[in-house]
């Protein structure tokens, strides 16, 4: 974890004097409760841009708290989105395997919670005098799935995301919904996402004329960000793919959010 907060001050060092603030959030969807955290710099700046940002499977952990104060820095408001329901809060990887699987599966469900995490952002960002015209999604892994089936749901995000996020879906046609620009970034040698399924989300992309961009970092293979991923091979942090990833979407913010 040490690397990963000194990654922190190296890419955001405008707000290394800056107090993170923290606020939770909690919502209804159907009959469930959902309880998502959104953190901001005190030292942000009017009309700030809005990220919903999703972890990956293991949901609401300190782990993805930081990784969203890193996210946020002293430019944006960052919403960390629960998309499983407050009483979920998976222990294990099998916990975590069985509560993403069941979103997986139902994808109406995933775009129903993932959207209404978006509806809430951007009531709470005004609320903070952020920018609700200038909001964005980024997933990590299954985070991944869940900002991507929002876009292809048709709702109105100005951009999306990926880290090493699996990027099928049952339905090719609804990318011809999306609204906003696409950046997947992706590790060259993850087996989780293999070659056809690229390819398959290339063909998807371009059939709908999305704008979109795909990145496949050299030596990386799953779970690039995430610094306790450890399985050789298989998920294991890069720390220099991470620090590059994230200089790439925050390049593409500046980008999507020039005006």
């Amino acid at each position: 974890m040490i690397k990963f907060l000194a990654l922190s001050a190296f890419l955001f060092a405008g707000s290394i004097n800056a107090k993170i603030l923290s606020k939770d959030v909690r919502y209804k969807v159907g009959e469930t409760f959902y309880k998502s955290t959104i953190v901001y710099s005190d030292k942000v700046q009017k009309s700030a841009p809005l990220i919903v940002m999703v972890p990956n499977w293991k949901g609401m952990t300190e782990e993805s708290l930081k990784k969203a104060k890193l996210v946020a820095g002293d430019k944006y408001i960052v919403m960390m989105a629960d998309m499983y329901g407050e009483d979920v809060r998976p222990k294990n990887n099998n916990e975590a395997k069985k509560a993403s699987s069941a979103m997986k599966s139902n994808i109406p469900k995933l775009r129903r919670v993932m959207n209404k995490s978006v509806d809430i952002l951007k009531e709470e960002g005004k609320k903070l005098n952020g920018d609700d015209n200038k909001i964005a999604a980024i997933g990590f892994c299954f985070g991944g799935s869940a900002v991507l089936e929002s876009a292809r749901s048709g709702k109105d995000l100005k951009a999306v995301v990926t880290f090493h996020g699996n990027l099928l879906t049952p339905n090719l046609e609804d990318a011809k919904n999306i609204k906003g620009k696409i950046l997947v970034l992706h590790g060259a040698i993850d087996p989780v996402v293999p070659k056809k399924e690229l390819e398959s989300f290339e063909k998807e992309m371009n059939n709908a004329n999305v704008d979109w961009q795909l990145v496949s970092f050299s030596g990386a293979v799953h779970s690039f960000t995430n610094p306790t991923a450890n399985r050789e091979g298989a998920s294991k942090y890069h720390p220099l793919v991470t620090k590059r990833s994230f200089i790439m979407m925050d390049n593409f913010f500046d980008e999507v959010f020039k005006n």
